[in-house]
């Protein structure tokens, strides 16, 4: 790749109207995040190395200097590396340890005991992970907890891994899954079970 796609690569994919689309997709993110289970679309950004629109929202309206990234090694890339830095000046790590933000497929962002899961008297001083998922849709495993009223479905790459995380309660991680423009998020607090342990 030559030196001018290169740039071309990093200094486009970002929001037209910053304003305006940050606001959307936080407020997506936020949504998500509030209601488990529930899968949101949206647009307005394209991040280099076959990143997903949905994740390139996130990264845009998620990272910031004060966040540092980890990107898995499905992910990282050097146009990425400084697709991150130009559009949002979060530096990106060398270890999932250092991380706020992680992105990566599910095999690639696992195990997932070297992230930061809080600590008792801080325990939002945790990682998030943005997960990249070949499909996003409202079946699999059954969630309950906040914001469900009753139980919501969403495909998930496990279950075991996210009980685990919920045993650590109020500590652990949260996650948002991504797959084309598609967004859905998991948080800590919501309990995760097979589809054949539900009545």
């Amino acid at each position: 790749m030559d030196d001018a796609v290169m740039t071309d690569a990093v200094m486009t994919g970002g929001f037209s109207d910053p304003s305006i689309q940050s606001a959307w997709g936080f407020r997506a993110a936020m949504m998500a995040m509030a209601r488990p289970g529930d899968i949101l679309a949206v647009s307005g950004a394209q991040a280099p190395g076959g990143v997903s629109v949905a994740a390139s929202v996130m990264l845009l309206v998620l990272c910031d200097p004060e966040t540092p990234i980890w990107l898995a090694p499905s992910h990282d890339s050097a146009d990425l590396r400084r697709w991150i830095a130009f559009h949002t000046g979060a530096p990106v790590v060398a270890t999932r340890g250092e991380a706020v933000f992680a992105l990566g497929s599910w095999d690639s962002l696992v195990p997932l005991d070297g992230y930061r899961i809080g600590t008792a008297e801080y325990p939002d001083r945790s990682a998030t992970l943005i997960v990249e998922m070949g499909a996003l849709q409202g079946v699999g495993a059954v969630l309950t907890g906040p914001g469900i009223a009753d139980r919501a479905r969403l495909t998930l790459p496990e279950v075991a891994a996210f009980r685990a995380n919920r045993a650590l309660f109020p500590l652990g991680l949260d996650f948002f899954f991504t797959s084309g423009d598609k967004l859905a998020a998991l948080p800590r607090s919501t309990v995760v079970a097979e589809p054949a342990e539900v009545v």
